[in-house]
């Protein structure tokens, strides 16, 4: 076994988490005491294994006071060779009876995901100095998000009408797309990128060293070898991907290819829509052979067309020639939803507003049966509730769609019923000072705000990794070192 396989045995993960641990809670005056009937009283009501069904082996200095010395000495080291769990007791709970005054945490779930991140870390600079992330793809990046993608998607496209052309947009989607990562493959893609052995390593351990069992009726419940498929649930799956299909990104003259996670928007600019159909056809099978050569490939029943339009070309002819994919045509879409936003041809903003106002009563109606009038929960967790959960989903899009005053009149006729079940307040009370009696400000408000946060970050974002801060002009102020 290699170096590399070695250091990702349970026992080094345990004694790297414990070490912190351990720091952490000296620091705060916690220690780890506790007496030994009281313990195994706790022991027997809880129980020593966790939800995998998995028995714990508690070190044996959380029976009385830890090991001296800055590191513990190589007692705590042999101990936790033997342990994936580990007791804590839980801040202010000073009884030592009750089976909730202490927490279970299971080590090798917990090391692991802590020694991801630091993985994480590490390998997005690595791939950062090498070159191997496409200013367009916006996923698994720090300071990026859907905002920025569709706010470059509408430059370019909005870039490419003023010279009087036709534009067109081709949304595509990676059919399974983390459970079709070959190990093999992205090893092969991130030596080819430069990426230290040490690193491709460690991802080839973490893809390839795994196993499942099928857990049903009759099942024999042999483990069964998985080299195939990227774990959804790590926090380095989204970054290994990113990479893996970076093959599949390509400069497109006068046009854009621009992707989030598994989801891919192709557009190309041509004086008619029928010449952009053909171009986009065209384009398509590049990465389409690509796509195929890293074993994916495209699903065809999320791929959708859209030809944009000026609101001057309202009444103007339009294209209705479909497009053909796969053998499979496809007719340009009045609107269509990608990455939660609601797109038309002429870039309404009635259209994705009403589908987001038709989204948050239904939260607001989950929420409503915790606070009645009367009893229920108090007005400031009423307020949080408001804040935290019905104005992300009422307001998401709001940075990138301006609504226009006939679709501000049900925003704020539905914002009144929410600040009216914060306070309490009687249905004719007037509308004027329910904003000061529920200390939530008015839709109008709340959307300038998020516009004005939105254009903070595009503007502090260093336009090497912001798509959208590299369409800035080149005499603006930005935080590029070049």
């Amino acid at each position: 076994m290699s170096p590399t396989r070695r250091c990702l045995r349970s026992w080094v993960v345990s004694s790297f988490l414990m070490t912190a641990v351990l720091e952490v809670q000296r620091r705060g005056r916690t220690e780890f005491c506790c007496p030994v009937p009281s313990f195994l009283k706790v022991a027997r009501q809880v129980g020593t294994k966790d939800e995998d069904g998995l028995p714990f082996a508690v070190p044996f200095w959380a029976l009385g006071s830890p090991p001296a010395g800055p590191h513990g000495g190589p007692r705590r080291l042999r101990t936790l060779k033997g342990s994936n769990g580990i007791v804590l007791d839980k801040p202010g709970k000073h009884s030592s009876e009750s089976p909730t005054s202490f927490r279970i945490i299971v080590l090798i779930r917990t090391g692991s995901k802590i020694l991801e991140r630091i993985i994480v870390s590490h390998l997005l600079l690595a791939a950062q100095s090498k070159g191997m992330l496409n200013p367009n793809k916006c996923c698994s990046l720090p300071g990026l998000s859907t905002y920025d993608v569709v706010l470059t998607l509408f430059n370019n496209m909005k870039t490419l009408l003023r010279p009087c052309l036709k534009v067109s947009s081709l949304f595509l989607h990676i059919k399974a797309g983390f459970d079709n990562v070959a190990n093999s493959t992205l090893a092969r893609v991130l030596r080819e990128g430069g990426i230290s052995r040490y690193l491709v390593s460690w991802v080839w351990s973490f893809l390839g060293e795994r196993s499942f069992t099928q857990v049903f009726q009759g099942a024999p419940g042999t483990p069964a070898h998985l080299n195939v498929g990227a774990p959804q649930v790590s926090p380095i799956s989204p970054l290994l991907f990113l990479l893996y299909v970076s093959p599949l990104h390509f400069k497109v003259p006068r046009g854009l290819i621009i992707s989030y996670i598994d989801d891919f928007a192709l557009t190309a600019a041509f004086p008619s829509y029928r010449g952009n159909i053909r171009r986009l056809q065209r384009l398509f099978e590049k990465p389409e052979a690509k796509a195929l050569r890293i074993g994916v490939s495209f699903l065809v029943a999320k791929t959708e067309l859209i030809h944009w339009r000026t609101p001057s070309q309202r009444n103007s002819s339009w294209c209705l020639s479909r497009n053909q994919i796969k053998g499979e045509l496809f007719r340009p879409r009045d609107s269509l939803r990608w990455l939660g936003y609601w797109f038309t041809p002429a870039l309404d903003s009635s259209t994705h507003l009403s589908h987001r106002l038709a989204l948050a009563p239904r939260a607001f109606a989950l929420i409503t049966c915790l606070g009645p009038p009367g009893a229920g929960l108090a007005p400031y967790l009423c307020h949080r509730l408001a804040m935290s959960l019905v104005a992300p989903i009422l307001l998401y899009g709001a940075d990138v769609f301006t609504p226009s005053a006939g679709a501000m009149a049900p925003l704020n006729t539905f914002w009144h019923k929410v600040q009216k079940w914060t306070t309490n307040c009687f249905s004719a009370t007037p509308n004027v000072i329910l904003a000061v009696e529920s200390c939530l400000s008015p839709v109008t408000l709340l959307i300038s705000q998020r516009q004005s946060l939105a254009a903070l970050h595009v503007v502090c974002s260093p336009p090497e990794i912001n798509p959208a801060t590299a369409w800035l002009h080149v005499s603006f102020p930005s935080l590029s070192p070049h």
